[in-house]
């Protein structure tokens, strides 16, 4: 990597869990790479991988822009606008002084630490020699200043590999594993809190998704459509773009409706949806399913109710929120910006046709013969070969 130039900054990239992928991580460091060009378009850059880091290099006028792609960029950790020096400790020093100067007067306050890694061993001082010769440079040289190992207003950070790489503050990245990099999978998305959150979670932990929302005019409206395209969009910030499938369900949910002791309805529906999302998934060549069922939430999430919806699908199903509460969901919606959207008053399919008094403990082999009864598959077959698709 060149000297950054006039009018160009660095930024220091972080990444967890891919520093222990072995003889992989080099696949995980590329696509990580590969997904934060995507995320750059339309901005100019240069990104570099050397010794457990990567470094983008862009103008400044892109710096909103590209912090803003690295904040929701599944992989990174943390990143750090930073100053690249070569290894003398006389341009060490005069950076440090720099950078620590800017950090003071932009009131990030007086306390400080030096935190130095020496990852070049052939570089005479060592690591705790550093840091305490430009703690000591910067108590002397800049006024106010006070070394508060414990508990700092701001760090200084040192690194010492090709060249030496000076920063301040940390700015959060998502963690989890490169979008991609565990696979594909067909999320189910409603318009409620959980599904947009589902999906997240399991893009977070790599897996590329698609999604299938189940429309069923006249019971639902357009709007309700124009709602779950909004959470797609909002999600496709995150997902790197994505595709989502609407499936007409109406014909299908009559025909339970017609059929199924009103106590069954819901999870029949529900194991419809499962049916037809498996016939989706094979087609778009995703190896699993997402949903955004919580134990115990509501009468179809119970562990009963989930055997029999799960047992449906061959794919295995991907239950990111089994184990939160609703305050937890809600936090993380909240901080991916689907609650506003998800909370707007348009009821799905499944809202408007609960039964009084559903099941809660249901009985595996009787809600199989019930399923069977329905003759349903051709139904579910025409439904998916009729879907919509809207990329985002």
């Amino acid at each position: 990597m060149d000297e950054i130039c006039a009018g160009e900054i660095l930024l220091l990239i972080k990444y967890g869990e891919l520093a222990l992928k072995g003889k992989n991580r080099p696949a995980f460091e590329k696509r990580l790479c590969e997904n934060i060009g995507t995320q750059l378009k339309g901005s100019e850059y240069r990104i570099t991988r050397r010794f457990g880091r990567l470094y983008v290099e862009t103008l400044d006028k892109y710096f909103d822009l590209v912090t803003s792609a690295l904040k929701n960029t599944f992989g990174i950790v943390a990143f750090s606008r930073a100053l690249k020096v070569p290894k003398e400790m006389g341009k060490i020093e005069e950076s440090a002084l720099i950078l620590a100067g800017e950090l003071f007067k932009g009131q990030r306050g007086s306390r400080f630490k030096v935190e130095a890694r020496r990852a070049d061993k052939s570089f005479p001082l060592n690591s705790y020699e550093i840091a305490c010769k430009l703690g000591d440079l910067l108590l002397k040289s800049i006024s106010g200043l006070k070394v508060d190992v414990n508990n700092p207003d701001w760090i200084l950070n040192i690194e010492v590999r090709d060249s030496v790489y000076l920063y301040g503050p940390e700015i959060k990245g998502p963690g989890g594993l490169p979008l991609g990099s565990s696979g594909r999978s067909m999320a189910l998305l409603s318009g409620g809190i959980d599904s947009p959150v589902a999906a997240y979670l399991m893009g977070k932990r790599g897996l590329k998704i698609e999604a299938v929302y189940f429309h069923t005019p006249p019971f639902t409206s357009e709007k309700a459509l124009a709602k779950v395209k909004e959470l797609a969009e909002i999600l496709s910030r995150y997902l790197l773009g994505i595709s989502l499938y609407t499936v007409p369900f109406s014909e299908a949910q009559v025909r339970i409706k017609e059929r199924a002791p009103a106590a069954q309805m819901t999870l029949l529906m529900r194991a419809a949806m499962m049916k037809m999302a498996e016939k989706l998934a094979d087609r778009r060549n995703c190896n699993s399913l997402v949903t955004g069922e919580s134990l115990g939430q509501v009468a179809s999430q119970t562990a009963a109710s989930l055997r029999f919806t799960g047992n449906q699908p061959s794919l295995p199903v991907f239950r990111p929120l089994i184990g939160l509460d609703k305050e937890e969901i809600i936090k993380i919606a909240r901080r991916i910006n689907t609650f506003e959207t998800s909370i707007q008053p348009f009821e799905d399919c499944c809202t408007l046709f609960t039964p009084k008094h559903p099941l809660i403990k249901p009985n595996l082999k009787r809600m199989q013969d019930s399923f069977r009864s329905l003759q349903i598959e051709e139904l579910l077959e025409i439904a998916v070969n009729s879907a919509d698709v809207f990329s985002f």
